[in-house]
């Protein structure tokens, strides 16, 4: 669970950073499609949280379509249909024209902005 660790000295609500961790796992494909989550206790105890901070994130996870929860197996991350994996790569390939205007503006160069995002990605 070492991706998913919480500071708790950061001033980020705890409840913020373990949602952006688990939407950052999820879209790195540390926990790919159908991958069973730990439960809300477990992750609970191993991050040294609230119980219901955790059950809060998976409830809202799941309202947003990320994660199910199937009765008496668990939590799991969602299988995206083919679909909707089009409009989620569309929406990247918009986020990341988005980056990549914003960081020209800013002066960086193609591969500073490359370099910048292997690092982030290293340190997530």
């Amino acid at each position: 669970m070492k991706h998913l660790n919480i500071d708790h000295s950061s001033g980020v609500p705890i409840y913020v950073q373990l949602k952006q961790k688990i939407k950052y796992a999820i879209a790195a494909n540390i926990f790919p499609p159908e991958t069973k989550l730990p439960t809300v206790r477990s992750l609970a105890v191993a991050l040294k949280i609230n119980v219901n901070t955790v059950s809060k994130v998976y409830s809202e996870l799941e309202q947003e379509g990320i994660l199910v929860t199937k009765q008496g197996k668990g939590t799991f991350v969602k299988k995206i249909p083919a679909p909707e994996e089009k409009l989620r790569q569309e929406r990247l390939e918009q986020l990341a024209r988005y980056i990549l205007v914003e960081a020209y503006e800013m002066g960086l160069k193609p591969e500073e902005l490359l370099n910048m995002l292997q690092e982030t990605i290293k340190k997530n």
